[in-house]
Order: C-alpha cells, then structure tokens, then sequence
C-alpha cells in the first residue's frame, strides 16, 4: 500500500494530512511549522510516503529544502494546481486544505515546482531590496515635486544627482518651505545612497558569474536583467527546449478553446512578474535606444510597422527569453552576424 501526505503550511502552524492509495484519511494533524516536528509526525508512523506535498509559497522553499535534507519525498505543488484540488472541497479550512493536498499527491495531477537554490534565493532578495529601495526614492521624489508645485515652484526635468540642488534653490526664498523641504531631501540622500550600495552588489554578483556576463553581450540586456534571468530560472536543465522559456514567463497569448470557439487573447502574465518587466524593458531599448542593426531588432522593428510598439517589445523579449536560454545553455554570446531560424510561427535571433 502506497501512502501519500499533504502540508497546508503557514507562518505559525502546519495541517498535516496523510492517506493511503485509496484516498482513505489515516492521519491528521496540526503541527508548528517546524521541519523537526513535521518529520517526526510522519516517520514515527512506520510507513513509507510515497510523496509528501506543500504549496509553493514564499515560507515554502525554506521548509522544502529542511524536509529534503530530512530524506522525505517532499514536492511543491505549482499554486493554480493546489487552488484547484482545494476548491473541490466545500469550506476552507486549514484542515480541508491539506486533505486537499494529500489527493492531490495520491492522483498525481499536479506540476512541481522549481524550488530555487539558497545561492539564487539570497540574489532573489538582492534584487527585490534594490528594486524597492528605488522604488521609494522615486516615490519620495514625486511627492517633493507635488508638495511645491502648489506653490508655483516646478522642478521641471533635471538628472537624479542635480535633484537636491534644484529643490534647494526653489525654496531659498521660502523659509518656511525650505524647513519642511529639507527633512525629505535628507532622506531622499540617504535612500539614493543605500540604493547606490545595492546595486553596486548586483553588479559584483552579475560580474562573477560567467552566464551573466555572457548574457549580456546581447543588445540591450545589462548587468540588472542578465542577473534577473539568471537567478529567476536558476538551473537552466528545467526547460528541455529554449522555446518553452517564454511561455514560462507569460510572454505567449492566452487561448480559449471550446466548440467552435477559439480565440488567443492577451500574453498569460504567469511566471515571475520582475523578470517579465526586466525583459519588455530590454525589448524596448533594443527597439527605440539601440542603432546598430542585427536580425532581431530589424524583426521587431517590421513587426512594430504592423502592431505597434507594446505588442512588437512582447514579441521580442519573448524571443529574448529564448536567446538568454541558448546562450546559457551552449556557452555562446551574441554575434550580430547571427542568421535567423524559423520556429512555432516566430522567428528568433540565433548565437554563436
């Protein structure tokens, strides 16, 4: 008899839930969520699992890499699969939920997810913190320039490092402003700095790797989005086909498909919301920034003629996915030289 566990996991407290290969509940239980106490739950039984599934989620890689090195057969299941098992069941609780979860690893119809490296997660964190630090000092910058312009006083377009000078001379006349003014622009400095320390790590990181650095001989593509990729995939063995790694970051048209319907709608949006936006960025600059000519831009410069700028920049960071894959997977860099190969309706920029 095969036997099956499912982990509805949160901050606080795990349901644990294990049944056998007829779907018969044998166990539950709810547990703190501690690697030490799930393990001794489900081994001091005497059976052997089969499977033991948990939801992926931002708590979840921590306790898979625990129980893995623990020797269980843990799997994270892909969220929209987890919701669908766990919509079956009429209230939902935390104890449905895992119930849901043991079916789900019993049947077999579900998707495992990646789960990244700690080498890839600590990037991860890199790149999320530098994003919002500059985020905020973005933020904190609108508001001075919406503070004053009830005032009359417009910053108009200056560069980030004229910025305090601008502000400062705006308000020289203006005591009163200038001493409200003058605790935000101290803390604009120090978020434009802590900035500056962040991204100074990426760049270190993004240097000693040899993947990125290859990456980035493509057009467009810097030290931020080859180091986004790179981490976002982590193991590029996960795609068997280079083609398949624009569809993982939602870059392909949705479609419906029902009698004699069939409609494609807009790109899916699944996958990692950042790296999708670092690759529309770079599309955008290979289309509008860059001057040299090579088959990609010129591909996406026809198709901009006929779509518009936002549907030809999709295009080709979809395409981009497909080239940053290849030139990770076969050691190249980018060649401008590079011919062009049809493949599934789209045409790709190939390297060396």
């Amino acid at each position: 008899m095969e036997f099956y566990a499912g982990l509805d996991v949160s901050l606080e407290a795990t349901s644990v839930c294990v049944v056998n290969g007829e779907g018969t509940v044998l166990r539950e239980a709810k547990l703190p969520s501690d690697s030490d106490a799930i393990e001794l739950f489900l081994s001091e039984w005497g059976v052997r699992l089969k499977r033991v599934g948990l939801e992926s989620f931002s708590f979840s890689a921590w306790l898979f890499a625990a129980l893995d090195e623990k020797g269980l057969p843990v799997v994270c299941v892909e969220t929209r699969h987890a919701k669908a098992a766990m919509s079956a069941m009429l209230n939902k609780t935390d104890r449905n939920d895992a119930r849901g979860l043991a079916q789900l690893m019993r049947t077999g119809w579900f998707r495992a997810v990646h789960v990244k490296s700690r080498e890839a997660q600590a990037l991860r964190m890199l790149l999320a913190g530098r994003k919002a630090m500059l985020g905020q000092a973005i933020d904190l910058e609108n508001m001075i320039r919406g503070l004053l312009r009830p005032f009359g006083l417009k910053v108009g377009q200056v560069s980030v490092g004229k910025f305090e000078a601008r502000v400062r001379e705006l308000v020289a006349d203006a005591p009163a402003l200038e001493a409200i003014i003058a605790p935000l622009l101290d803390a604009r400095a120090a978020m434009r700095l802590q900035f500056a320390k962040l991204h100074r790590l990426a760049l270190a990181a993004a240097q000693r790797d040899d993947a990125v650095r290859r990456m980035m001989t493509t057009p467009g593509v810097g030290a931020i989005v080859a180091l986004t990729f790179r981490v976002t995939v982590d193991d590029p063995a996960r795609f068997r086909k280079s083609a398949t790694v624009g569809a993982h970051f939602g870059l392909t048209p949705r479609r419906y498909q029902s009698g004699e319907t069939d409609r494609s709608g807009r790109i899916s949006k699944c996958g990692d919301e950042l790296t999708r936006a670092m690759l529309y960025e770079a599309a955008i600059a290979i289309l509008t920034r860059i001057r040299r000519a090579f088959k990609l831009r010129l591909w996406g410069l026809r198709l901009m003629k006929k779509k518009g700028l936002k549907r030809a920049a999709t295009a080709v960071a979809r395409a981009l996915a497909v080239l940053l894959h290849k030139i990770w997977v076969d050691g190249a860099t980018f060649r401008y030289a590079a011919g062009m190969k049809r493949g599934r309706g789209r045409r790709i920029a190939q390297c060396a």
